[in-house]
């Protein structure tokens, strides 16, 4: 999946116009590119028109406008878009009482590398997580985390042959399973695939 470059992107003017209408898409394209994982955990699988969207919705916040604040826009939010071998998602840890999200942080340390996605056939594949930066310590863990789950070819041309994917956590304090994905999800994650 090519990234995006500057000319993909709408001036401040035009994105005001075109706001309403452009955010209805990108919210029910998001639709088929969310996972529950049991109660408390969601990843939303990120790609090009996603990232598009949230540049534009910090340009706009922002009043960005200037090239060099633009170039770094887009340098931050790249490499949240697939590269063909790969899906990338963000996890969201939720937990709506705060007193609660908090001891439940402490108690999932490493659930970040310990999401899996598996093609049907395959191993699983394990997250690669946060490699922008860490994002746990000995303390607790975040509530967000950013990932990549690294697929082979074999596994890839499989899954966009209409193989089965699923999911799952397997932390001590917190287990889940998808088997298999919806239809939906499934098909538009291989849409992310070369």
């Amino acid at each position: 999946m090519s990234k995006l470059t500057r000319q993909d992107l709408y001036s401040l003017e035009d994105y005001s116009e075109m706001r309403d209408d452009y955010r209805k898409k990108v919210m029910a394209h998001k639709v088929n590119r969310r996972l529950e994982l049991g109660d408390h955990i969601l990843l939303t699988f990120e790609d090009k028109l996603i990232m598009q969207y949230q540049i534009q919705e910090m340009l706009k916040a922002e009043k960005i406008f200037e090239s060099v604040a633009i170039e770094e826009e887009l340098e931050t939010y790249n490499p949240l878009i697939p590269d063909g071998s790969n899906w990338k998602a963000t996890l969201m840890i939720q937990y709506p009482d705060v007193e609660e999200r908090q001891r439940q942080l402490a108690l999932l340390i490493g659930i970040e590398d310990l999401i899996w996605m598996q093609v049907d056939g395959f191993d699983k594949i394990y997250a690669i997580a946060d490699e922008d930066l860490e994002r746990t310590n000995d303390v607790k863990t975040s509530a967000v985390h950013f990932m990549r789950f690294e697929l082979d070819q074999a596994m890839a041309s499989a899954a966009k042959a209409g193989a089965d994917i699923s999911a799952g956590v397997e932390h001590k304090n917190y287990q889940a399973i998808i088997d298999p994905i919806a239809n939906n999800l499934r098909d538009s994650l291989t849409a992310d695939l070369a």
